[in-house]
């Protein structure tokens, strides 16, 4: 006769798994303990990393939003001065300022002449006028 020990199988006890093998954690007292990794630390790390990253994308959007306005200054002052050719796409043009302070727009280079230069400009594909070094 069976001992009442016998009769009972693993797959009817929910504490003994049936194959402790194929199991992904360990199943009894020997096993190793099971600990939670230290979530913490890893949250304040990527905390430090997104917000060096958000700082220096908001730096480089604010350089950007400079130079833009720089441009659109520029353009403004050669759009207001005063020219009298249709300027070519590619070219290099230069301004000046007179002595009562209005500006122009010539083909001549500042080495060939004296006035007070201000900046020398090329009218881009999108009539945008970008400054150039002499």
């Amino acid at each position: 006769m069976a001992t009442k020990k016998e009769e009972t199988s693993s797959s009817e006890n929910p504490m003994v798994a049936y194959n402790p093998g194929l199991l992904p954690y360990g199943s009894n007292v020997g096993a190793p303990a099971i600990v939670p990794d230290d979530i913490e630390t890893w949250k304040t790390d990527q905390a430090i990393k997104t917000n060096q990253y958000f700082n220096t994308r908001y730096e480089e959007i604010k350089q950007e939003y400079r130079n833009l306005i720089e441009q659109y200054e520029w353009n403004k002052l050669v759009y207001r001065s005063k020219y009298s050719f249709v300027p070519i796409k590619g070219h290099t043009y230069y301004l000046y300022q007179r002595k009562d302070n209005s500006l122009f727009l010539s083909l001549i280079a500042p080495h060939e002449w004296n006035q007070l230069f201000i900046g020398a400009f090329k009218l881009d594909s999108e009539d945008k006028w970008h400054k150039v070094e002499v």
